[in-house]
């Protein structure tokens, strides 16, 4: 990558650090996920000068795709102070300077309760597993345009989701993703195809009036609105009062709008989904079918897993003039004494850096104990964690859905446990994608959860339902029910790991911190929180100015290999 300052993997070799030269940037970024190297790339586009630095010796921090050995290791991280003291190296101005305050940081520990089964399938080298894992993009959404926009696009290719599939009274059933498949589904029956095809004729309708752009002339062009009152309630509330059925209420609202929590109990629901925002979802969904001539379905997914994308974006800052070091950790934050406003980093080579910004990696803490009262850095400490997510990957002999390689699965809330108040998501994947070696699969299950214990049961119960598990008694002789088959023997489960991961918000102001990767499939929330650390940062600023396309150029369309 150009302009990069990759030094020793080992933290022990200090005088292989090297000197940053200048010593004073806009904006310092510390890690390099997923939101950090957006900032970085949108910042250096908008000609300000970065500094982008890791504390990891490769890219993307809590975005990144590892090795199976790297990722074990790297979960089971231990919450450990970072050493704070100064390596030897020439005094700089702010340890002469009595004016500023040095702040230690530390890593706060964001992955727990870690328990692997099974042994590593050789070749164990040959797998690139997502820490972000399950992910999926809309082939569509704003991920995507803004991928085409920067130019980013040129180092990452993509591949499509092959089917859609949602866990309904003990089978998987296809979701239909076009009025012909809904007619091929022979689960739905007369009425409901009716039905389904009525509600999204509405759908469609108010769609397009959205896009007429021309006021009051939809109702000329025959098309129908959704009444504003209808607008505001409950998106399940909605799809009831359309007479869907449940099943066809299930698959709009877990596996197209991609719902994280139960809709079906309002009262309850950790975060409700009104019928604006379930359209809004509808309408990118239905955009995104068939946009790409080689991506038929509406999801897709990189090339040699999710960590490509913040790659890709660290090229497009590193084009731009953004400075990369690899391996530097950041060891204090530098404030003025008197005022407490932010002046810049310390570095574990011991040089002091300044700027007027800085974007800090979710997984640094500053401690209330050590902080002083006047320095502002509230979004830096443990009290910004927001929730809890379980995870699973696991590599499997025999796809899920035989024939097919690259498979999204839901199982949507109760489907599995009475308790159950959230969807699993599972995401199969390929070879195809070059994550695992020919005729193995790589699984990712996730499911937001209250607690290490609940969250790891529903993790283990869609594992139970997917997988033929050998336990300490022998094998079990199961079948896995799909829509028009007798049952299908389940892939055998060859290695497993479930753990926890917590969630953080991000923080704003002159210090500011990124988000974790979070309980959703795609980047939605993701991109919108980074769009508004960068507009924060620099309210004068276009997020990601559009760049011209080369003469050689391929059209859009052809963003999936």
């Amino acid at each position: 990558m150009a302009a990069d300052i990759e030094t020793s993997s080992s933290s022990s070799l200090q005088n292989q650090y090297p000197t940053i030269d200048p010593t004073t940037f806009d904006l310092i970024v510390c890690g390099t996920g997923l939101p950090e190297s957006l900032l970085a790339a949108a910042s250096a586009s908008a000609a300000k000068s970065v500094l982008h630095v890791d504390p990891n010796p490769f890219y993307g921090s809590h975005f990144t795709s590892l090795s199976l050995a790297s990722l074990s290791s790297f979960l089971e991280l231990p919450s450990s102070s970072l050493d704070s003291s100064p390596l030897p190296y020439p005094p700089t101005a702010a340890e002469d300077s009595s004016s500023y305050e040095a702040v230690d940081l530390r890593r706060l520990r964001l992955y727990s309760d870690v328990e692997t089964s099974g042994n590593f399938p050789e070749p164990s080298k040959g797998f690139l597993v997502d820490l972000p894992g399950p992910r999926i993009l809309y082939c569509a959404d704003a991920m995507v345009d803004l991928l085409l926009r920067s130019g980013a696009s040129h180092h990452v290719e993509f591949k499509s989701v092959d089917a859609t599939l949602i866990f309904w009274e003990g089978k998987l059933c296809a979701v239909p993703d076009s009025r012909q498949a809904i007619f091929r589904d022979r689960t739905l029956g007369l009425a409901e195809k009716n039905q389904m095809m009525k509600f999204l004729k509405l759908v469609q309708g108010h769609i397009d009036s959205d896009q007429c752009g021309n006021g009051g002339t939809a109702e000329e062009d025959g098309l129908v609105r959704i009444p504003a009152d209808d607008l505001e309630m409950p998106f399940a509330d909605f799809l009831r009062s359309k007479r869907l059925p449940p099943k066809i209420r299930a698959m709009i609202l877990y596996a197209i709008t991609l719902a994280d929590y139960d809709q079906e109990n309002a009262e309850s629901s950790k975060k409700l989904i009104v019928t604006k925002d379930g359209i809004e979802s509808l309408a990118l969904y239905t955009k995104s079918v068939a946009r790409f001539p080689n991506a038929l379905g509406a999801f897709i997914y990189p090339m040699y897993g999710h960590g490509e994308l913040p790659q890709a974006f660290c090229r497009c800052a590193a084009v731009k003039g953004a400075l990369y070091v690899l391996h530097m950790p950041v060891c204090a934050l530098l404030f003025d004494k008197e005022t407490g406003k932010y002046k810049g980093v310390k570095l574990a080579s011991g040089q002091d850096i300044f700027s007027h910004q800085v974007v800090m990696d979710p997984s640094f803490e500053v401690s209330s104990s050590i902080s002083p009262p006047n320095v502002a850095c509230e979004g830096l400490n443990a009290s910004s964690l927001s929730g809890r997510v379980a995870k699973g990957v696991c590599i499997t002999g025999s796809s899920i859905l035989p024939d097919s390689s690259n498979v999204l699965v839901i199982f949507p809330p109760k489907s599995l446990y009475s308790d159950q108040t959230a969807t699993i998501q599972v995401l199969q994947l390929s070879s195809n994608v070059a994550v695992c070696p020919p005729g193995l699969f790589v699984v990712y299950l996730s499911t937001p959860c209250d607690d290490a214990i609940s969250g790891k049961k529903h993790i283990n119960g869609a594992m139970n339902a997917l997988f033929h598990i050998t336990n300490v008694d022998g094998p079990v002789t199961c079948h896995l029910s799909t829509e028009g088959s007798e049952g299908e023997n389940k892939p055998a489960l060859k290695w497993s790991l479930v753990y926890g991961q917590e969630l953080k918000q991000a923080s704003f102001g002159a210090v500011c911190s990124s988000p974790m990767p979070d309980e959703n499939l795609d980047y939605r929330n993701i991109l919108e929180t980074t769009k508004k650390l960068f507009t924060t940062m620099y309210p004068e600023e276009e997020f990601f100015r559009k760049i011209p396309a080369p003469d050689n150029a391929e059209d859009d369309s052809s963003l999936p290999e």
